[in-house]
């Protein structure tokens, strides 16, 4: 039975983390993955003091900020091409060598074996065998779910398979920058309305959380990677179905004197920022569906509602 750390994140979000050396990895050459889209970045007026932001999270203050051109890919890794980074480098998940990672109990069977829950978020629970593989727990395959998102990814395991693939986790400013979609201070990729004209633009929870999900948007756990409209720069699910881990170090206050050109975080921490939300986003108790949202965890921890997104230089 693992024994992971508490995590440092947002309470009801993700799970657990252990520190082990890694093992050493095969080279492997890249295949050619979805074309990036290019961005021309610029100033933009990053973070959120509206009424549906977390303060504590350090959405705020807005401020301008200018990233610089770079690419960007327009969904998150897939499982079809996180399986073809692994049988080419024969990467090993945090999630495998611990032994476990933290799945949503409602996902699992009725008849799931007992596990250990999380105190502050009981619909977490630690299920011996999940992995990227197996979703579920050992019983679980990824049968009829090559493009959704991977998940039970840690940070370190989304660093290795963006630097195969030839490219780096984005800033939280690029991020940002690319999940706005080129609108300014709107909480959306897509605009105001959580719903525009009653229409359903993300994979979040709908219903009363954690027991009922109406199913409203057509999904329980995660959507395909290219589900939903894209936002204005061509970029789909920027928000729902998964957190996605970025290059920076997290901290609550430290960007509010920070660099405001191309900032990258603190240089140290000891939590790396996500963005996005995820499938298990609701008003009742997490509204971090909005694109200004962000949370800590550290860089070992996994779950099943956190994958990655690469990004790279404007020219590659």
């Amino acid at each position: 039975m693992l024994h992971p750390r508490p995590r440092t994140g947002v309470p009801g979000e993700t799970g657990p983390s252990v520190l082990s050396k890694r093992p050493p990895e095969r080279s492997g050459a890249a295949p050619t993955g979805p074309r990036a889209i290019r961005l021309d970045g610029g100033w933009f007026r990053m973070g959120s003091d509206e009424a549906l932001a977390y303060p504590a999270d350090g959405e705020g203050p807005v401020r301008r900020v200018r990233v610089s051109p770079f690419a960007i890919d327009p969904h998150c890794v897939s499982n079809a091409s996180f399986a073809s980074f692994v049988a080419a480098t024969g990467h090993v998940t945090d999630a495998e060598r611990y032994g476990a990672s933290f799945v949503f109990g409602g996902l699992l069977p009725d008849d799931f074996p007992p596990t250990r829950e999380v105190a502050a978020a009981p619909w977490w629970r630690e299920v011996l065998g999940a992995d990227w593989r197996h979703p579920y727990g050992p019983d679980s395959d990824l049968d009829g779910r090559a493009e959704h998102p991977v998940v039970h990814v840690s940070w370190n395991d989304a660093l290795a398979y963006c630097t195969w693939a030839g490219g780096r986790l984005p800033t939280e400013a690029e991020w940002e920058y690319a999940a706005r979609g080129g609108l300014e201070q709107q909480p959306f990729p897509w605009g105001e309305e959580l719903r525009p004209g009653g229409r359903h633009r993300m994979n979040v929870w709908n219903g009363s959380f954690p027991d009922h999900n109406t199913l409203e948007d057509g999904y329980l756990g995660t959507c395909p990677v290219d589900a939903f409209p894209p936002n204005g720069y061509g970029l789909h699910n920027m928000t729902g179905n998964v957190w996605e881990w970025t290059a920076d170090w997290f901290h609550p206050v430290w960007h509010a004197t920070g660099p405001r050109e191309d900032p990258t975080g603190p240089p140290t921490g000891t939590a790396r920022a996500l963005r996005g939300g995820s499938y298990l986003c609701h008003a009742s108790y997490c509204r971090r569906y909005r694109v200004s949202a962000r949370m800590p965890n550290t860089p070992d921890s996994s779950t099943g509602n956190i994958g990655l997104r690469c990004a790279g230089p404007a020219g590659g």
